[in-house]
């Protein structure tokens, strides 16, 4: 065995960790690395205490569209969007360094799961790339949202300016809440600057 292909297999692995630590399905794991099924398993069973779940990964466009996973999907993309611009490739290690970035702006604690997982993430940013879903402008705010593809211009509406009537009583903050997802929708140069000098760097 050659030193590259050890050097490769510690970086892929290394790769999966933080991938599962951050609740990367097996499937994600397996598009992104070249290990075994098996190692990955193993290595979900010891960092997660547990086997990893079965089932189908969620290819639905429409979870994307309800009204939240809406506002933090376009947050996410928006920072993905932003490091592309800024010089970084597209591709895994992009699509985590924006996850941070989304975790960031969205200050989720440890013990709070994200509304946005990092499969779902990576899927959306598939979706994108696939011409499934894209980027659309909202009428009223200008923010740049997460739409299906091929949504007609000057059309959309954000779940912001026109929030559903539940909004209100699931987030006693939602007016906070709000004017924060706008800052980093409406203005991507907003996403914290020293974070950002750190990962674009």
């Amino acid at each position: 065995m050659t030193g590259t292909s050890i050097i490769q297999k510690y970086k892929e692995t290394q790769l999966a960790i933080k991938l599962i630590s951050l609740g990367g399905r097996i499937q994600m794991l397996e598009s992104e690395t070249n290990l075994s099924r098996n190692k990955l398993i193993k290595l979900y069973k010891e960092i997660q205490g547990c086997p990893p779940p079965k089932g189908l990964l969620p290819f639905s466009t429409s979870w994307f569209m309800t009204w939240e996973p809406n506002i933090h999907a376009s947050i996410f993309y928006n920072a993905y969007a932003f490091l592309v611009r800024n010089g970084l490739k597209s591709g895994i290690q992009t699509i985590l360094k924006a996850y941070q970035l989304y975790l960031e702006q969205c200050q989720c604690s440890h013990k709070e799961e994200p509304v946005l997982g990092l499969t779902r993430a990576w899927i959306l940013v598939k979706f994108v790339e696939k011409k499934v879903m894209q980027q659309s402008c909202c009428t009223e705010c200008r923010g740049l949202f997460i739409t299906h593809a091929y949504h007609p211009r000057n059309t959309f509406t954000c779940s912001l300016c026109q929030p559903p009537s539940r909004a209100d009583k699931n987030n006693k903050t939602q007016k906070e809440n709000d004017e924060r997802c706008m800052k980093v929708l409406s203005r991507p140069s907003y996403l914290n600057s020293s974070t950002t000098r750190q990962i674009t760097a």
